[in-house]
């Protein structure tokens, strides 16, 4: 009988939102609009193409216009479009002054002599110059351009020591060595080799927070405000009236925001594969497990939320003041390792942090459910106990 009360209950609020025409557009508009935003928004190295930065060639010799040559036709991770456009400057001032108007988001200035003192056999310093006002797009930048001149640099020294090496094997009597120039100047070889093939994105990282954060705000919201629009305006009484289960009338609600959370998070989940590549490297069924059970443990504050609150601004205020502070400490940007420790024992105690933990080990690791196992309890142990707390208070407030 609960059963079959709990379904009509949610039943009846699904047909009630699709009811109203512009509620439904954004329904779906929502989520589309936030993935899509923070998807073009944060910047990675993919999204350095054709970013324009000054050079200061003032040496002009055949070696500094191979470094230069090296800057210009540099395209990453299989790109088609060079990342950088390079304009040609004529000294560091110059490139500075660029920079200040904003006609460049970087520099590389090659000193006179550059060439002259590599040959010399002493060590040439070239200078890259920093877009400061654009921190983020400034450190791939600067980040790049050093690579580059650190592999120019290696290629260099490699020549060097091939010819110290054959011109010692051109000395009469003098035994031929078998020792290539790679062994002395980088005796150990590191190499790096992750658990799935590929190299992720920023953004594979970012996309798990986005779609938990979506799925629980709107859950959470939707949930808080069916109650209290229902209470504003009278209907909840006719329900308390009618031969409903209490319970029934709470669990109904609340599995007709976990279906709506649900498939927007599904949404979200196809527009990040579609317009951003992001992969999901784990089983697509133990991720929807994990939003289920992520809903699972809001559930219970929504609840508790929706009975506090007489009226429906007052709900969204409270939730509001509950989001906020997940939004920057449940990990959905920012590595929660690099946050103080403080904070750090904060976003322990809020189920969102578990949820994107674990959506992040099976998208992004190819995890499965013994890897996860640990954040699925703790999900699962958020949602009773909100629930044990606030459905009590919910039946004690509505019957009133």
């Amino acid at each position: 009988m609960v059963f079959k009360d709990l379904w009509q209950i949610a039943k009846k609020d699904l047909l009630e939102f699709t009811r109203d025409r512009l509620r439904l557009v954004t329904f779906f508009i929502m989520p589309m609009f936030m993935m899509i935003m923070v998807g073009f928004i944060f910047p990675n190295q993919n999204s350095l193409k054709n970013t324009l930065i000054g050079v200061a060639n003032q040496d002009g010799t055949p070696l500094s216009t191979q470094l230069v040559s090296a800057v210009s036709n540099l395209k990453l991770n299989g790109s088609t479009s060079p990342a950088f456009k390079v304009s040609d400057y004529s000294d560091i001032s110059a490139v500075k002054d660029a920079i200040k108007g904003q006609k460049i988001s970087g520099g590389l200035v090659i000193p006179a002599g550059f060439s002259q003192t590599i040959a010399a056999g002493d060590q040439a310093t070239v200078t890259i110059v920093e877009d400061q006002s654009s921190p983020q797009i400034s450190q791939m930048v600067d980040q790049i351009l050093a690579n580059i001149v650190s592999g120019f640099s290696g290629q260099i020294g490699l020549q060097k020591v091939n010819q110290i090496l054959v011109s010692q094997a051109a000395v009469p009597g003098t035994k031929p060595t078998s020792i290539s120039a790679e062994s002395i100047l980088a005796p150990i070889q590191a190499k790096i080799e992750g658990i799935i093939a590929g190299n992720p994105s920023y953004f594979e990282f970012v996309a798990p927070g986005i779609m938990a954060m979506i799925v629980m705000t709107a859950v959470l919201t939707g949930l808080a405000a069916s109650i209290s629009r229902e209470k504003e305006q009278g209907t909840l009484d006719g329900i308390l009236i009618s031969p409903i289960n209490r319970l029934a009338i709470i669990l109904g609600k609340a599995l007709s925001q976990s279906i709506r959370g649900l498939v927007q998070g599904a949404i979200v989940l196809f527009l990040a594969s579609l317009l951003f590549g992001v992969t999901i490297h784990g089983n697509i069924l133990l991720v929807g497990l994990i939003l289920l059970l992520g809903i699972f443990s809001f559930v219970g504050l929504g609840i508790l939320v929706s009975a506090i609150a007489t009226e429906q601004e007052t709900a969204t205020q409270l939730l509001f003041m509950f989001q906020f502070p997940m939004l920057f400490l449940s990990g959905v940007f920012f590595p929660i390792a690099l946050m103080p420790n403080f904070m750090q024992d904060i976003s322990k105690v809020i189920p969102l942090t578990y949820a994107i933990t674990a959506l992040r080990q099976v998208m992004v690791l190819g995890a499965g459910l013994g890897s996860v196992s640990m954040d699925l309890s703790i999900l699962i142990g958020f949602g009773i106990i909100t629930l044990g707390i606030s459905v009590p208070v919910f039946k004690r407030v509505i019957t009133k």
